[in-house]
């Protein structure tokens, strides 16, 4: 056990020693320290409940679990599969299991009421206090106040969730690893990016067929097929193998079917939900979240559907007509509809994010990211040699502030490869929280998935991938840059859901600045800022086609929360027809009826948006009107960003959000700033 890269007590993971074989052992020791020490803490409180006796060592002992689990977590999305995938479904169920025996201890509850109740909990701060608040309710909400059975009950639909959810992530990968459209003749590729074609080539000479071109189901290869394939067969036949992936359509039907896995997630989020006496799974997804009832988000979302059709319908008829005018198509197809907005875009706009590319080279980018954060809070990265990583791509960052004080790392992993989960996102390795005399520093994964170098070239990002990198970072900030001391709100913890979107949307808006742009850009040949001309038509074109961007959002945000919130376990989950009745009502594109876009809808089967993806928009409210207030004072104004770090980045979810944004802001938030950000009339 003295061995066991994943008992180490180091604050960065030996990721390079750690193996499947270490992965249920150190789970295992974890998991039994949690349970002994939880009994042997209440017992020797001997029924006087205090801060120090009680939430801080229970809070030790279950970062130490997290200590041996995140890295696994974290190699299960980027180098999953095999051994590793078996190991790690194994534990997560027991991890899960632990934890819902945690949420349903009757003593371990009793002595948080007794706490809450006593003379001390006057003397806690808020931090602690909320932290004592936001557990009674997490008791209640694991099933505290049931009756014996219906816990057990409970239980049990937690570990199949855990299973369900870990099933819906692993026949997504598996589809999307081992689908793929061969393409024999160079012509069929015309249109394409030449650093795409030469990754295709560089696939299906890996699979040991030189001399053609493998297309994997990847997103950067999604992207690039259907915004620039010149042959409509091709870009059919890709679209009809991409939005089929785990479903019972496409060339793959059926072999990493989603379709019974979502069917029995809704059946026992349900479940779940009635247990502990919700109506339905959307409402008690709201007992976390800013947003009060289901009718508040279902009128927000259809608010801004209905402010956004008109425009949308236009941007709709308009590349409709263009792609008559140009090439005679009666029918404007799914697989028509990207590579005649990207034409269109060109035609109106003279800009194209493969024109963009070559000024954004990923290693200017991440250095001029730094440097707009350094600007806006003060805040380093310096890179780390010599670390231990999982990949030889993968960065380590050290953050310190302006006072030369560490505030904590950040690895960074920025290129799609076979076993690496798609999307992008920002996981917590370590959560800063105090430890005795010290303080335990934060460190954040962040994680990407943009086309890699070909070979003998240098990575390059198209503009809307900078969006991506700034998006992830946003996140990653509100991690590092905390100040709480309490694991349970620090940094993204204990932040309501539809409001933790609020830093990742907001940093996202230096991306359109002049000044920052100086920071980002800089040609791959020459090194040369980008262009005030193309700068000019970059932000001409900024919200091309935003309205139909906004009412797909819509479409998600809806189909999700009316999915949770409208099951009916007489009638199942309904899947494809809450879609399509969602799509009726607000949507301008209609995909073809063998379109499975819920087969890979990950955020909200396998992921944490489960009756909350409308937090994207709800939160976009939130950060468009927080980013007004530097279009006021200047977008690096030192004071407003200092404001900002310490209203927002440094409280994490030691408090209300709304009483955060009012403190940065003066006032609640409105929507017009998101409006006029999306071109949108109010």
């Amino acid at each position: 056990m003295q061995e066991n890269p994943l008992l180490e007590e180091g604050l960065l993971p030996d990721f390079a020693a750690i193996r499947p074989e270490h992965v249920e052992p150190a789970i295992d020791t974890r998991l039994a320290a949690c349970r002994d020490g939880l009994e042997q803490l209440l017992a020797a409180a001997q029924g006087h409940y205090t801060w120090d006796n009680l939430v801080a060592p229970l809070e030790a002992l279950n970062d130490a679990l997290e200590h041996s689990w995140a890295p696994v977590r974290h190699l299960n999305s980027v180098m999953g599969g095999g051994e590793l995938r078996e190991v790690y479904n194994r534990c997560r169920e027991r991890i899960s299991d632990y934890w819902s025996a945690l949420g349903q201890h009757a003593g371990l509850c009793a002595a948080y009421q007794a706490l809450r109740n006593g003379p001390e909990y006057a003397r806690l701060e808020k931090a602690q206090r909320r932290t004592v608040e936001n557990a009674l309710r997490d008791f209640r909400l694991s099933g505290i106040d049931l009756p014996p059975e219906q816990q057990a009950e409970f239980r049990d639909y937690e570990q199949r969730l855990s299973r369900l959810t870990a099933q819906f992530s692993d026949n997504l990968l598996d589809a999307t690893d081992n689908g793929q459209v061969w393409v024999e003749a160079e012509a069929q590729l015309a249109g394409i990016p030449e650093g795409h074609k030469a990754r295709f080539a560089q696939a299906a000479s890996e699979a040991g067929r030189e001399g053609a071109w493998r297309i994997g189901l990847d997103g950067p290869s999604y992207i690039a097929v259907l915004t620039y394939a010149d042959d409509r067969a091709l870009r059919e036949a890709f679209y009809a193998a991409y939005v089929t992936r785990a479903s019972d359509q496409g060339p793959d039907a059926g072999r990493w079917d989603n379709s019974a896995v979502m069917e029995e997630i809704l059946a026992v989020r349900h479940a779940q939900a009635r247990l502990l006496g919700f109506n339905d799974y959307a409402e008690l997804s709201l007992a976390t979240k800013m947003a009060e009832r289901p009718e508040q988000v279902i009128d927000f979302l259809l608010d801004l559907a209905r402010r956004s059709r008109p425009l949308a319908e236009q941007d709709l008829a308009a590349v409709t007509a263009y792609a008559r005018a140009q090439d005679g198509l009666t029918t404007l197809e799914a697989w028509d509809q990207p590579y005649y907005s990207e034409k269109l875009r060109q035609a109106t706009h003279a800009i194209s994010q493969e024109e963009l590319r070559p000024w954004f080279p990923a290693e200017r980018v991440v250095r001029g990211l730094f440097a707009t954060i350094e600007r806006l809070f003060g805040m380093r990265f310096d890179a780390q040699q010599g670390f231990s990583h999982w990949h030889p791509d993968v960065r380590l960052y050290q953050v310190s502030d302006r006072d030369n004080i560490v505030r904590g790392y950040a690895y960074l992993d920025l290129y799609a490869r076979s076993g690496k989960r798609g999307g992008a996102w920002m996981d917590d390795c370590r959560v800063r929280r105090r430890v005795g005399n010290s303080v335990q520093l934060p460190v954040a994964f962040i994680t990407c998935n943009f086309a890699p170098a070909a070979p003998g070239e240098v990575a390059q990002l198209t503009h809307d991938e900078v969006q991506t990198l700034f998006h992830e970072f946003g996140h990653g900030i509100h991690h590092l840059f905390t100040q709480q001391e309490v694991a349970a709100v620090s940094g993204i913890n204990g932040v309501e859901w539809d409001a933790v979107e609020l830093p990742s949307q907001f940093l996202e808006n230096w991306c359109f600045e002049r000044e920052a742009l100086d920071l980002i850009s800089g040609h791959v040949e020459t090194g040369e800022a980008l262009p005030d001309a193309l700068f000019e038509r970059m932000t001409a074109a900024r919200n091309f086609q935003s309205a139909m961007q906004m009412l797909r959002q819509i479409e998600f945000a809806l189909f999700d929360f009316r999915l949770h919130r409208d099951y009916d376990p007489q009638q199942g989950g309904r899947v494809q027809e809450t879609l399509d009745a969602v799509r009726e009502e607000v949507a301008v594109v209609r995909p073809p009826a063998y379109n499975r876009f819920q087969h890979g809808f990950s955020h909200i089967f396998s992921g944490g948006y489960a009756a909350g993806y409308y937090s994207y928009k709800w939160a976009e409210v939130l950060s468009a009107d927080a980013f007004s207030r530097f279009e006021e004072e200047g977008i690096f104004n030192p004071q407003t960003g200092q404001d900002f770090l310490t209203a927002i980045l440094e409280r994490g979810g030691s408090e209300a959000p709304m009483q955060l944004f009012v403190e940065f802001r003066g006032r609640e938030p409105n929507i017009d700033a998101l409006l006029r950000h999306s071109g949108i009339a109010a």
